[in-house]
């Protein structure tokens, strides 16, 4: 039942964001997909006053209470006035701090008499007593029991984004993920992973529990924490309450699994250009799963900035890119390659775009417009000594008119003044500079020795004749000559009857 009405639906939506979503799915013998539960994603895009902008993505589990609770109840301590332009950048912390703080309390708060009745109920049934040996009115208050733990677990965690003061701050709780793609002066694409996630893989997490009193190397080998990877979370009562009962955390001196979330430092948008992605836990897995972890955020920027190239909507360029990486992992999996063990189900998937002094292409090239895409394979490496040979596909767009070809990942989405060229003659280049924890590396990359694949020749668009014909614009004539001096014998007896060459 709804118990907190959705009163954010009258506060006014970003226009300068997209999101799409994709339900979680699991892949049967026959490659047929089932969902196994309800969504549990959630998240919001909201402008507020005096330019200040929200935008969060919550990844729920075992159920949508907690992430439903925290997408309505977290913008209300964030938009009503909280937030003032004389505000500092330690302000802004503390009060992004504070408003994870009370969320959580207040979502407790609504299940405090369902906890207390099942705690009353605990001490009723007898322990160690099977379901079928009971009498038939515990059998009733065991049932009622069922009900309510359903009722009261779950959690979720969360990314949110702040703009306030043309500042860009990053709160993040557990395992979501805040990518920025800033467009440098010479045509460049610079990636930014802003922050890390809570994970027994994460050092300073480790850091924090060993402080608490807990065995590190058990963490690492058990990688799950009460069925989550998260050491950070909202909601989730078990590893809140009762974390004395687990024995990964039974011997913390305090709690051990927090909602306190981790903020970035704040980043100025001043003269910016680009798009600031958030990504829900089950997407960055998906995409992982199917072509590994080293160059998911490179991956995830081109498909990005491909789509922004041909779409005139964020929504449905948000929308494109979840259907794309939901199809690269069912592909995967049908394949029965070496990764398709790590691709039999994905959970749900949330992306959510916010472009920065971007501006969208007025109306997207069709191959009924003229423009054709073609994909270039371009191996990206986080690693500068990794010899991994995985590439990624991005998108070559050709415009129907002009001279200039449009890498889809290297472009302003126009073709307009500014867009990124490629010279007659010359092999295209894709160059993604890639930031993770204040280290930077880069890797660029030619799509190979193709110069006259792509060879794009300036000419007004061919205009199709009386008949309906278009002339033709591509000279085989090299390739028969070619052909013909290995092919000498059957031309001589062929070629005249056959007609070889362009009719």
């Amino acid at each position: 039942k709804q118990q907190h009405p959705p009163w954010t639906d009258d506060l006014p939506l970003c226009q300068m964001c997209g999101v799409g979503t994709a339900p979680n799915c699991t892949y049967g013998p026959d490659g047929k997909d089932t969902q196994s539960h309800p969504n549990e994603d959630g998240h919001f895009r909201f402008r507020g006053e005096e330019g200040c902008f929200l935008y969060g993505v919550f990844n729920g589990f075992d159920g949508s209470r907690v992430s439903s609770f925290v997408s309505q109840c977290l913008t209300a301590e964030l938009l009503l006035g909280q937030l003032k332009s004389t505000h500092t950048d330690s302000d802004v912390r503390r009060i992004l701090s504070q408003a994870f703080d009370v969320v959580e309390k207040s979502y407790f708060e609504t299940i405090g008499d369902a906890l207390a009745e099942k705690a009353t109920i605990i001490s009723q049934l007898p322990e160690g007593v099977l379901f079928h040996q009971l009498s038939p009115q515990s059998q009733k208050l065991s049932e009622r029991l069922k009900d309510l733990e359903q009722e009261v677990s779950g959690g979720a965690t969360a990314v949110v984004a702040l703009i306030h003061n043309n500042k860009l701050y990053i709160a993040n709780v557990g395992t979501n993920r805040a990518l920025l793609c800033k467009s440098t002066s010479d045509g460049q694409n610079q990636v930014i992973q802003i922050g890390r996630p809570h994970t027994t893989e994460n050092e300073d997490e480790l850091q924090r529990l060993a402080g608490l009193g807990l065995d590190v190397s058990g963490l690492r080998q058990a990688a799950l924490i009460a069925g989550q990877s998260s050491t950070r979370r909202i909601g989730d009562y078990r590893v809140k309450y009762n974390y004395t009962d687990i024995d990964l955390l039974s011997a913390a001196k305090n709690k051990p699994i927090i909602a306190e979330p981790e903020i970035q430092a704040s980043q100025s948008l001043e003269g910016v250009t680009g798009f600031l992605l958030l990504m829900s836990e089950g997407l960055i897995k998906a995409l992982e799963s199917a072509h590994g972890p080293e160059q998911a955020n490179q991956e995830m920027v081109a498909m990005v900035a491909a789509e922004l190239a041909q779409q005139g909507s964020l929504e449905a360029v948000a929308q494109s890119v979840v259907e794309r990486v939901k199809r690269l992992h069912h592909d995967v999996y049908a394949s029965g390659r070496q990764r398709a063990s790590h691709c039999s189900r994905h959970e749900d998937m949330t992306l959510l775009i916010r472009t920065l002094n971007y501006t969208l292409a007025d109306g997207a090239l069709t191959p009924t417009q003229g423009g054709r895409i073609y994909p270039v394979s371009v191996p990206y490496s986080n690693c500068p000594s990794s010899t991994s040979k995985t590439s990624v596909t991005l998108s070559l767009v050709m415009p129907s008119q002009g001279g200039t070809l449009t890498n889809g990942t290297n472009t302003a989405s126009t073709l307009e003044e500014g867009t990124p060229t490629h010279t007659p003659g010359q092999s295209p280049t894709t160059t993604l500079h890639s930031t993770n924890n204040q280290t930077t590396q880069s890797s660029s990359s030619s799509s190979g020795d193709g110069g006259s694949l792509f060879r794009w020749v300036a000419r007004q668009a061919v205009q199709p004749d009386k008949t309906g014909r278009v002339p033709p614009y591509v000279d085989f004539t090299q390739f028969y000559r070619l052909w013909g001096s290995d092919h000498g014998d059957f031309l001589g007896t062929q070629g005249a009857s056959a007609g070889l060459g362009p009719q």
